[in-house]
């Protein structure tokens, strides 16, 4: 085999991909095959791993230093048990302090620079790693984006071998440093679900406790370190508990120390034909309650949802000695849905040029092209409010609104001819830019706003959406950023927010941690994180489901795009979206059936059905929102 050029301009070693197919299966069925009767469709059962495995290639005797370092680079990205080919590459020492648990990632991949050291003996080599780093993934199997240059080095010695002196790695960083597209090959987001803080029902006794998407990433074919598949490692990561950032906000039902209790030599966990999954434990979980027990299935159940695109038949979690300790099925699972509490919106809405709001029937069977939007019931459709922004409650029976000069906030019904109250916010701030911002409502049913008077920034509750609206905290992250723009999650955790520093405009998101009696708890917003660093502008966001965002930004020098990011900042594999023109707003329902929303400048109110492209709904208008 020759070499050939990789990314990056350098020469890449090649490696040895084996395909297990029919091939190594023909003593268990495959060397037969009938050859008559009908053509049946087979439902596929969600099985965890890939039939492909990429082998790196070993050194050669006699390999140069360059070969040395360009073969260890490749092998990092397969798929040998304890990474073994990869470990030849190093000496024993190096080897054995070498921990592959974490990822670096970068754009292009890792560049080799030849840094030879200044050695009489030619007893040394060192060459230098460079690249723009992307991401980091740590040993949680949490993703963070980061946006940096990259610089480590390998350093080479000759030591003896079999058959002479041959060059060896005994200096290199730990972990995995992979090109972007590799890794986006090897590993898949999944999201992991843990329970709101508060909502657990032994502390409540609430019949249907907040589930939070808490996203990872494992490898989607067998991880080398432990031999496991995608499906068993994302039970493993979720018994291990949820990630540092999301921890303080929430729980498990797992009882702590709960672990996989395999058979011996068993690996992996499978689903039997029936796509059912039995998961045995260890002696933490044997005592658990029925009622706790159906809340571990549950966080099961809904991760092992987003893991596959295959129905899920039910759960069975096993006692240590092998008896069923509970069995939940796939549809009593929908108790625990994160979206449940607003389900799919009745209607999707925007302000029309009276400024009042208006609808659309929002329902996935009645998307058409000749709808006609009507004023809501209240004063937010009479007009007794010209307004500039609003938001509608999840539970589509109340509104907010912000007054057309962006000094007060109103808040009232959309099902009934209320009288107009008085504002339940006001602004001092000098310019309409530097008053009240875009309202959000959560699940909990909490209304939020931010007020951007420079001379007393602040954010804002409503506990219940209405009474006197009080201030959130906002700690470690603001650093004297000014919040412009907000979106809450539906289960109230996690808030999105676009803040302004230095005339630039970023996107990130913070942790919603509450403290106290729930009618009287003291909130704040904590641990705010760079979702989108690679973007130089961020110009309107919106939530899309669980761990998703739909973001209109964009990169240093490019152009306007929409994009999908999980809130962990990596890109979403869901489909990119096509762009549409001066957007200054975007909306989307956690019901991925129902189509984007957004404002254009050129265009008015357009949608985009899954599938389809852009439509215009209204030639004018402003402020498109679904519930939330």
């Amino acid at each position: 085999m020759g070499t050939e050029r990789g990314r990056g301009g350098r020469w890449r070693v090649p490696r040895t991909t084996v395909l297990l197919g029919c091939a190594g299966l023909l003593l268990t069925g495959c060397a037969s095959m009938p050859d008559s009767g009908d053509v049946e469709a087979v439902e596929a059962s969600p099985r965890g791993d890939s039939q492909v495995r990429v082998y790196g290639m070993a050194p050669r005797k006699g390999a140069q230093p360059n070969e040395i370092v360009e073969g260890f680079l490749e092998a990092m990205t397969g798929d040998d048990p304890q990474f073994a080919t990869a470990r030849k590459y190093l000496t024993k020492k190096a080897s054995k302090a070498w921990d592959p648990t974490q990822v670096t990632v970068l754009d292009d991949g890792p560049v080799p620079q030849d840094q030879r050291a200044n050695d009489r003996e030619g007893g040394a080599y060192t060459y230098a790693l460079t690249g723009k780093k992307v991401a980091e993934v740590n040993e949680q199997r949490s993703y963070q984006p980061v946006s940096s240059s990259y610089h480590e080095t390998l350093h080479l010695t000759r030591q003896d071998g079999r058959d002479g002196k041959e060059w060896r790695i005994d200096g290199l960083p730990q972990g995995l440093v992979l090109g972007e597209s590799d890794f986006e090959r090897i590993y898949r987001s999944v999201n992991k679900y843990y329970f709101a803080s508060g909502t657990l029902s032994e502390r409540t006794g609430a019949a249907h406790p907040w589930l939070v998407a808490d996203p990872v990433y494992v490898r989607k074919r067998m991880d080398p370190q432990t031999q496991m598949d995608q499906v068993t490692q994302t039970v493993e990561a979720l018994l291990s508990g949820p990630t540092n950032w999301l921890k303080p906000v929430v729980g498990s039902s797992f009882p702590t120390g709960t672990a996989l209790k395999l058979e011996e030599g068993a690996k992996s966990l499978a689903f039997d034909d029936r796509n059912a999954l039995k998961v045995p434990l260890n002696d933490k979980a044997s005592n658990v309650g029925q009622k706790r027990c159906r809340e571990m299935a549950a966080q099961l159940l809904f991760t092992l949802r987003d893991l596959t695109s295959y129905r899920i038949g039910q759960v069975e979690l096993q006692r240590s000695d092998g008896s069923t300790l509970c069995v939940l099925g796939g549809d009593q699972a929908e108790d625990f849905a994160p979206e449940r509490a607003s389900g799919s919106p009745d209607y999707q809405y925007f302000l029309d040029t009276k400024q009042r709001l208006v609808r659309m029937v929002g329902s996935t069977e009645n998307i058409g092209d000749d709808e006609e939007a009507e004023p809501v019931p209240g004063p937010l459709g009479s007009g007794e409010w010209r307004l500039s922004a609003v938001a509608v409650a999840r539970k589509e029976r109340h509104a907010a609104g912000v007054s057309q000069d962006a000094r007060a906030l109103y808040v009232a019904s959309v099902v009934s001819e209320g009288e107009p109250r008085e504002p339940a916010v006001t602004s001092s701030g000098k310019g309409e830019k530097d008053r009240l911002s875009a309202p959000s409502w959560d699940g909990r049913g909490d209304l939020w706003v931010a007020d951007r008077d420079p001379r007393q920034p602040r954010l804002l509750r409503l506990a219940g959406g209405a009474g006197e609206a009080k201030e959130v905290k906002v700690v470690d992250g603001l650093d004297g950023a000014r919040i412009e723009a907000l979106k809450v999650s539906a289960d109230g955790v996690r808030i999105a927010l676009l803040v302004t520093e230095d005339g630039r405009t970023t996107l990130k998101l913070g942790r919603i941690e509450r403290r106290g009696p729930e009618d009287d708890a003291e909130v704040s917003v904590t641990d705010l994180r760079p979702i989108a660093p690679q973007m130089e502008e961020v110009t309107a966001v919106s939530w899309a489901g669980r761990s998703r965002l739909v973001v209109v930004g964009r990169e240093s020098g490019g152009v306007q795009q929409l994009r999908y990011l999980q809130t962990d900042g990596s890109t979403s594999d869901a489909q990119s979206v096509p762009g549409a023109n001066q957007v200054t707003t975007v909306a989307s329902a956690d019901d991925d059936r129902l189509p984007l929303l957004a404002h254009s400048l050129e265009d008015g109110i357009v949608r985009l059905p899954p599938g389809a492209n852009w439509k215009t709904v209204a030639s004018k208008g402003s402020s498109p929102v679904y519930p939330g």
